[in-house]
């Protein structure tokens, strides 16, 4: 059966929506009928989303966020494992479905299962919503026939990578804030109060202070040229971001930062943590070490490292061992080929690659919160210097005029 979208009437004349299963069109017009309501529009979901998909599906706001996506697989875990068919799990899914556009796009899922189309096919009707790494793993369950574990795995990688990122984002947040606040309030003091107190000494023909003529200088040049530098600014953001749309571009980039004494380790450790936790999932799902490798690729953010990824893939096609794959790409830690190594020869790769990938997720957020404990004073005293020379420069001319009147 297929799910189809519909708009009707009520005896009222009142408009309604929703969605139904039936095996064609016109079956799903008898349905509305046999309710008493006059079908306007029946158009399947697969082909309403399709359309909307081609008719630019870049400005679309994906259906699924990291923790809704998170919290979906959870349940379709849960109902696999206590011994629900896929099909009637997923009706429940939908019919529990409070956003219309999920509620659609899992009608869709269900059709296509319904059709005879593995669910990992299924998924791939929405690639936006479900990327390569989750469609391999789910495809790894159906066939292993463990298809609810290994959704339960997938949903704790889903966490483990929020969590993660969450604390890296929480992290940044505050010096970010602060950072952004004591721009705007040196600008608003350079701008206006300088020249307001500052023009009152002007008109005096005794010299100003060094400090305040430097300001007035500042607050001259800002004002005048404040304009040119911000559209000068967000023409080289735009050129830098158009630059790093090239690939050999953004990889050099990508190279660059990794070499920053603190960034660049932060950068490093979080790639290598998401490629060793994506690795350890599909290895212990079932999927062949080649395919597993490309897929943890294509996860890496830093593209430098995703070649060196990409290039270790080609060594172990011809043969060569994972770990010395790794060892031999010094962007990524030694750490990871260690544990590799470990697990080739105890033949347990995916427990060591989760213990690799849990160790390099803790350094990086050790790192990531001495990092921000180390800005925040950092932060306020530089502004309070900021502040306190702007202060000088105005009660330096006050206090001159105080020698000169006594």
């Amino acid at each position: 059966m297929t799910a189809f979208r519909f708009e009707a009437l009520d005896a009222a004349g009142k408009s309604t929506s929703g969605l139904l299963e039936a095996d064609n069109a016109r079956a799903a017009r008898a349905q509305l009928r046999a309710q008493s309501l006059v079908p306007l529009q029946v158009t399947p979901v697969g082909a309403a989303a399709g359309e909307e998909a081609g008719s630019g599906s870049a400005l679309r706001r994906r259906v699924f966020n990291t923790a809704s996506l998170t919290v979906w697989t959870r349940q379709l875990a849960g109902l696999v494992t206590s011994g629900l068919p896929l099909e009637r799990a997923l009706s429940a899914l939908s019919d529990e479905a409070d956003d219309p556009r999920q509620r659609e796009l899992v009608a869709q899922l269900k059709s296509e299962v319904n059709a005879g189309s593995p669910f990992a096919r299924a998924l791939g009707l929405a690639p936006r919503e479900f990327d390569e790494v989750y469609r391999a793993v789910v495809a790894a369950g159906e066939q292993s026939g463990a298809l609810g574990q290994v959704l339960e795995k997938l949903a704790d990688d889903l966490e483990e990578r929020q969590a993660l990122r969450a604390k890296l984002l929480g992290a940044a947040l505050y010096p970010a804030i602060v950072s952004v606040i004591a721009l705007l309030i040196v600008i608003f003091l350079v701008t206006y109060v300088v020249p307001q107190v500052a023009s009152v000494f002007t008109s005096s023909r005794r010299a100003l202070p060094g400090l305040t003529v430097a300001m007035l200088a500042i607050s001259a040049f800002v004002r005048q040229w404040g304009w040119v530098m911000l559209i000068l600014g967000g023409a080289g953001a735009a050129a830098a971001t158009f630059a790093l749309r090239v690939p050999a571009v953004r990889e050099r980039f990508d190279a660059a930062f990794l070499r920053l004494p603190l960034l660049g380790r932060l950068s490093k450790g979080y790639n290598a943590a998401r490629f060793a936790g994506t690795l350890a999932m599909l290895a212990a799902a079932g999927v062949p070490i080649l395919k597993a490798l490309q897929a943890s690729a294509e996860t890496l953010g830093n593209r430098a490292m995703r070649a060196d990824a990409m290039d270790a893939l080609v060594q172990v096609r011809e043969g060569a061992p994972l770990a010395s794959a790794l060892a031999a790409k010094k962007r990524f830690p030694g750490l990871l080929s260690m544990f590799a190594r470990l697990g080739e020869q105890t033949g347990q790769l995916p427990l060591m690659l989760t213990r690799a990938a849990k160790q390099q997720s803790s350094e990086v957020q050790r790192r990531a919160m001495a990092l921000a404990t180390m800005l925040e004073p950092l932060l306020i005293v530089a502004m309070g210097a900021v502040v306190m020379l702007i202060v000088l420069a105005v009660l330096l001319p006050i206090i001159q005029l105080n020698a000169w009147v006594k």
